[in-house]
This record gives C-alpha cells, structure tokens and sequence, in this order.
C-alpha cells in the first residue's frame, strides 16, 4: 500500500513531484476558467473577491510547470481558516500557513501528477505583487523570454528542490516588479 503524501519527507516529495517545463499549451487558460468558477461556486464572498490567474501559465508564450497558479483574494478582515473546509470540498489541500496568508495545492497523488495540478494562494486584496509580475511580462515579451530562459537554465540542476528554484529567480523576479511599478507611475 503506498504512503500517503503526508507521511513522506520532503525529498521524497520533491522526486514524486519533480520540476517540469513544459512547452506553453493553449489549454491553460480553459483550465484555469473551470477552477475560477469551482472556487466561486464553493467560496463565499468574503473569502473570494476576487479570483486571478498568475504564475508562468499566466504568461503567454513561455514554458512552464504545467501548473496552474490561482490567487484568491479575500476581504481584508476575512478569517482565512475558514477556506480550509470550503477548498478541501473543491479537492485542495492546504499545504502552509502564514499571518495573512494561506496556501493549498491539487492534483498530487502518490502516483505523481494527477492530469490538472493547481497552487491556490489565499491572501487579503492588494496584498501580492504576481498580477503586476504577470502583467508586466505579458506587455514586454523579450522581458518574458528571458525569465523563460532563466527558468529553463534552473530547471535540471534545481528540479527535485522547488525552494532553490524558486530562490534562484528572486532577484530576477524583484528586478521585474520594480520596473512594472516605474512603469505604472
């Protein structure tokens, strides 16, 4: 009988689990439509005002983890333990908890990928810089291309450790949200 996911380490995790790029693929927004309007449907209002789309699946034309990264906004006086309930009948998992912030996930199983994976970041509105992030790649191609090559150049030697991976595009990623704020004044 296999273990569950939450009886295994991390770096058991991390090779169930590792990194993956994928060419982009013209399903990820359809996907992330379908979970939109799941998370309205269960979330009541002041744990939902308003739904996005972020994460590299949300840039056009770069590869990605076949990943799909949604922020939930909440109302900023919102209880965030109460998601928990509501998003574990919608199929999640929360997976951290911060002042201010929670975090699930979807599709692992201890056979891997499921076919649709999602990372649900619960926060209070205003309270996140990825929409800028994505916002501002998708109206700068060659900025977008060269966080695909960064992605692409971290992939293999980061791909059973998520954390340095994602520590390793840091910088890049702070570099990319001060020029969308300049850009916004």
């Amino acid at each position: 009988m296999p273990r569950s996911l939450s009886d295994m380490t991390l770096a058991e995790l991390w090779e169930l689990f590792p990194i993956i790029l994928t060419a982009p693929d013209p399903r990820w927004p359809t996907w992330y439509a379908a979970e939109e309007a799941l998370l309205y449907a269960v979330l009541p209002p002041e744990l939902s005002r308003r739904i996005r789309h972020i994460g590299s699946t949300a840039i056009c034309g770069i590869q990605a983890k076949p990943i799909i990264d949604i922020l939930v906004e909440t109302a900023a006086d919102a209880d965030l333990a109460q998601a928990d309930a509501f998003l574990a009948r919608a199929g999640y998992r929360c997976m951290s908890v911060k002042p201010g912030n929670r975090s699930y996930n979807k599709g692992y199983t201890v056979q891997g990928f499921a076919e649709h994976v999602y990372h649900l970041h619960l926060r209070p509105m205003g309270d996140h810089d990825e929409p800028l992030f994505r916002d501002y790649l998708n109206a700068h191609p060659e900025d977008a291309k060269a966080y695909e090559a960064l992605k692409l150049s971290l992939w293999k030697p980061f791909e059973h450790d998520r954390d340095g991976y994602t520590a390793a595009k840091t910088d890049f990623v702070r570099q990319i949200v001060r020029r969308a704020r300049e850009e916004a004044k």
